[in-house]
């Protein structure tokens, strides 16, 4: 076998099979053709690459890579009307190394082919031999979206495969173009999905936030109505009282003085039933005076606005006592805010027992002290009247053992509200001469509810 002809070889990798003397000359432009090729190549993929840094960057590369393959004198790139409606920049020439999107800065040459890419993309494959400029369409799911043109270098030979690679590339540059605007859309979807969520959440925090203001509003509401009906039945009964039992014990008194009066001029027998009436005429006093303050507590309802209780109790020594007690309140440490059960029980265990110094020590003084301190508060009324602590202390306790005659009930219920709060009640001798009662309260006050477990 003889060995093969390596003219034969050279045609086969090279395409030419002539053995004339131009075949020499015809492998240099296939072999320079070849190596433009491979740079256009080289191009489009360095073209995709930049594709992640926006429609641009592409569009540059593109241009770029195509007036190199072609040693250009100048290269355009342009999107048909009505094509990649997103796509940015609508055109882009490149002259003499510069790169052009001002259409005002457009030479003539470029401006005409920039109208026929613009509104006859068809066109961009109408290309003939023998012209000074080239055209290449760029087209989409087959549909033609503009185009390439371009003057090629002095010398330059445009042949089909040439066209192929501006084909390529002008393709390539539609793809991304419109990979990028997907990618934009997808973003700005996103981004509005995020926005909706966003504002979603904020509306449902804001619904829920008013659900509970609303609930808390009708909470108030059915409270103001509740309490408002209380204290018309609590001014109802109060008028009952003042127009009706307080004059019939008025009544019943004066009767009592009048006989008493009567018997006692008689002497003997009917004097000591007179002292008798004396005692009876007492207890009527006490009684007239337990209406007035029932009848003030009635009255004392919300149309009386609320304060500190150290106001409150104030207010509870110039007008709830039935006599002249002279009463001073003395706060000290750092006011707290008590639940309203706390307040309202203190206010009534301080009531009661400024009654009792008016009432039976006989007290023309008293002072009420409240000392906040960080773990309890502690409430004193001390008086200058005639009472005796160990008495009372007796009594108590004979009180909460049995207490029919209901004498000492009074005492009673002042424990039974320090219990409540979690607190103890104490009754000792006060500095003033007469009988200190002392309630420490913990704090925090406990609840009604707890108060009920620990029963």
């Amino acid at each position: 076998m003889s060995p093969p002809d390596p003219k034969h070889d050279l045609g086969v990798l090279t395409g030419l099979r002539s053995g004339k003397r131009s075949f020499y000359p015809a492998y240099v432009r296939s072999t320079e053709r070849l190596e433009r090729t491979v740079q256009a190549l080289d191009g489009i993929s360095r073209a995709l690459v930049r594709t992640a840094e926006g429609p641009r960057a592409l569009v540059e590369a593109v241009v770029r890579a195509a007036a190199e393959h072609l040693q250009a004198h100048w290269l355009l790139l342009a999107v048909a009307d009505g094509a990649l409606r997103a796509a940015r920049p609508r055109f882009l020439l490149y002259a003499d190394d510069v790169l052009i999107d001002d259409e005002a800065r457009l030479p003539a040459e470029p401006r005409e082919h920039l109208a026929v890419l613009r509104s006859r993309p068809w066109e961009a494959a109408s290309s003939a031999p023998g012209r000074a400029w080239v055209r290449a369409p760029m087209t989409l799911d087959g549909e033609p979206v503009g185009g390439i043109a371009a003057r090629p270098g002095p010398g330059v030979d445009v042949a089909d495969t040439d066209l192929a690679i501006l084909r390529v590339l002008a393709n390539q540059a539609a793809v991304a173009l419109h990979n990028s605007y997907l990618f934009h859309a997808a973003a700005m979807l996103r981004g509005r999905t995020e926005e909706l969520s966003e504002a979603a959440e904020r509306q449902a925090r804001d619904l829920a936030a008013r659900n509970a203001e609303l609930a808390a509003t009708q909470e108030r509401l059915f409270g103001a109505m509740q309490r408002q009906a209380l204290d018309d039945e609590r001014h109802r009964i109060a008028r009952e009282l003042h127009d009706s039992v307080t004059q019939y014990v008025l009544s019943a008194g004066m009767t009592v003085e009048v006989c008493r009066a009567e018997l006692e001029a008689q002497g003997g027998r009917a004097a000591e039933i007179a002292g008798r009436l004396a005692t009876a005429k007492d207890l009527n006093r006490q009684a007239v005076e337990r209406l007035r303050a029932a009848i003030y507590a009635l009255h004392h309802t919300s149309e009386e606005p609320a304060g500190p209780l150290p106001v409150m109790l104030e207010r509870l020594s110039i007008v709830h006592l039935p006599t002249d007690l002279d009463v001073r309140v003395r706060m000290e440490g750092s006011p707290v805010l008590l639940p309203p059960h706390a307040e309202q029980s203190i206010l009534r265990l301080v009531g009661e027992a400024l009654f009792n110094s008016a009432a039976h020590g006989k007290a023309g003084r008293a002072l009420v002290r409240v000392r906040y301190r960080p773990e309890a508060v502690t409430v004193s009324v001390s008086d200058d009247g005639t009472g005796d602590p160990a008495q009372l202390r007796r009594a108590l306790r004979l009180s909460r053992a049995a207490d029919l005659s209901g004498r000492h009930r009074g005492l009673t219920n002042m424990v039974a509200r320090a219990e409540e709060l979690g607190g103890r009640l104490s009754i000792v001798r006060s500095g003033m001469g007469g009988v200190m009662v002392r309630v420490e309260i913990p704090l925090p006050v406990r609840t009604p509810r707890e108060a009920d477990d620990d029963h």
